[in-house]
Order: structure tokens, then sequence, then C-alpha cells
């Protein structure tokens, strides 16, 4: 882990405060409901790529290699865990059947959700990693026990998806507050019969803020792996979260195609996992070795191309499959007749 600790507080101010601005002009943006072409998409998941990019080779300009690359890597971390979410989410928007116009709505609502917790954690994290020892040793076991969990799911034939009669919040809800049956463009609250009722847009919000949780547990210590500054940790995470909204929609036809993706973060959380484990032995014993950084980088970047290379070949070959059935069924088809 490097020496170098990059927050100061003029930094951490200017930072929180670009993040603020960011969040709320997409507020501004999505003010207004309206369904997403792929054209802005792609033009601000571009803006919110460019953005971690500048801002890492500053960070390599005026601190030096070593925090410019943990900044880079630890990026690169989150942003692949965060297409994950994106699967979760999509799921989620279409079991509540949203409509295509208020998704980024309601996407936005989960980013912020996920900025303020990964924040709480954070700061969790920092002081555990200042005051306890085996800080690294637990946050190593969190990914360890998160990447089998996610290698069984991504070994599991079962086709995913989610009931939305079976979500716990939703469950809990309806229990104290009646919901409408229809969304009422942007409100969360709406009065019907003459009493106050969420509508289905408040639902699929709150199923979303509680997926941020745990996704917040597995995102944070992923990032301490890479680094022990708080600071590149918070910005490494905001600079992933925010850009979220407008990737979901330029990945949302692909999404289905990285059938290999959860290995792949399977991979990705076990080895940084051992990476955490091994650190904190090399605090106790030094002939125990570490992984540097760049080693990091290059592995985590050989497993995502990995898995993108298996996962589109897969699916070719599939529909290729899928495409010799219909023809020979309609052959088949023909001889009967």
């Amino acid at each position: 882990m490097p020496d170098v600790i990059v927050g100061s507080p003029v930094l951490w101010g200017v930072t929180i405060a670009a993040v603020l601005v960011l969040v709320t002009l997409d507020f501004i943006l999505t003010h207004r409901p309206h369904e997403v072409k792929m054209k802005e998409a792609v033009g601000w998941t571009i803006f919110y790529l460019t953005l971690p990019l500048l801002f890492g080779a500053w960070i390599w300009y005026a601190y030096g290699a070593s925090p410019g690359l943990d900044f880079l890597t630890g990026f690169l971390v989150e942003k692949s865990l965060s297409v994950d979410n994106l699967f979760v989410f999509m799921l989620l928007l279409t079991a509540f059947a949203v409509p295509n116009e208020l998704r980024q709505r309601v996407l936005l609502f989960g980013v912020v959700g996920a900025l303020v917790l990964r924040g709480v954690l954070i700061a969790i994290g920092a002081q555990m990693v200042e005051n306890l020892s085996f800080a690294f040793l637990i946050f190593g076991a969190i990914l360890l026990l998160t990447a089998i969990k996610t290698l069984k799911d991504a070994m599991s034939a079962d086709e995913e998806h989610i009931e939305v009669s079976e979500i716990g919040i939703v469950r809990f809800v309806r229990r104290f507050w009646p919901v409408t049956d229809a969304y009422h463009g942007t409100k969360m609250t709406v009065v019907a019969n003459g009493k106050k009722a969420l509508t289905p847009l408040a639902l699929v919000v709150l199923a979303i803020l509680s997926t941020d949780v745990i996704f917040a547990v597995d995102s944070v210590p992923a990032v301490y792996g890479i680094t022990s500054d708080p600071y590149l940790v918070f910005a490494t995470n905001a600079f992933a979260l925010l850009g979220l909204r407008a990737l979901y929609f330029v990945l949302e036809g692909a999404l289905g195609k990285l059938i290999h993706l959860g290995y792949g973060l399977a991979a990705i959380l076990g080895f940084i996992g051992v990476k955490l484990v091994l650190h904190w032995a090399h605090g106790i014993w030094e002939w125990v070795p570490v992984v540097p950084t760049i080693a990091s980088l290059a592995v985590i970047i050989g497993i995502l191309v990995t898995v993108v290379i298996t996962s589109l070949v897969a699916t070719r070959r599939q529909g290729d499959q899928d495409d010799e059935h219909v023809t020979l069924r309609g052959t088949i088809e023909e001889d009967d007749a």
C-alpha cells in the first residue's frame, strides 16, 4: 500500500463539491422524464469516462506514479463491479415494469444512495485500517466469501429473475402504506381515495437502495485492496458511480451477452481478497510476499478481457446453434408436409 496520502481538506472539499454539482446536474436533466436515446447515453458515458482518466493523469502528475496507478486500478475495479450492479438494476426495472422514460430517474436515485452508503462505509473502513491491525484480514475475508457466492451464482443454471412480491423491503412497505397500481410520472406519493399512497416508483427506488447496501459492502473493501488512502477510495467509487445512469442505457442490450461476467468478477474479488490477506500477513511476517499494484492492474485487465472474449464467443456459438435448430425444424416440417 502507498505511503503517499493524497487527500487534503481542500482536495476533499473540492471533490465533494464537484460530485454534488454533477449529481445536481443529473437531477436537472432528468426532471422532465424522457426516453434516453443511444446518442445521448453514449455522449454522457464518454464524458464520465473522460473525467476519471483526466483526474488520474492529474493525480499521477501531482503526486507521483504510485497514487496515480492506485487510482486508475481502483477505478477499473469499481467500474467492473458496477456492471454487475447494472445487471441487478436491469432485473429490478424489468420486474417493476418501469416505463422507459422513468428509468433514468430511478437509476439516479440508486446512484445517490450508493454514493451516500459508500461514503459512510469508506469512513468506517478508514477507521478500521487506522485502529485495527487485522482490518485487511477482515476485508480479505469479506471479498473471498463474496467471490465464492458470486461464483456459485454464475454456475447456477437457473435463469435470473426477480419477483417483486418476494422483495423484503416491498413486503415491509406494503404493510404500512397503500401503493397505487399505476405510475404517476416522477411522483413518489399521490392522494388516492382520500389517502396518501406510494407509487410503484417509490417501491422500485427503495428496492434499488436496498441493493446498494449489499454492493457497498463488497465494493469498498475491494478498493481498500488497492489503496489504503480513504480519499482515493472515495474518488474511485464516486467516478465509477456517477456514470452508471448513462452506462446503463449503453449496455442495456449487451448485458445479457456477458454471460461469463460472474466468473470474471468472482476471480477479481478472489484475487483482491488474497492480496489483502497477503498484505495483512506481510505486516506480521516480512517474508510473506505482497502483490504490487501494477501486477494487480495486469491481472484485472487480463480477467476482464478474457471474460468479454469468452462471453462473446459463447453467445455467438449459441446463436449459431439456435439458427441451426430453427433451420432443421423448418426442414422437417416441410418434409412432413
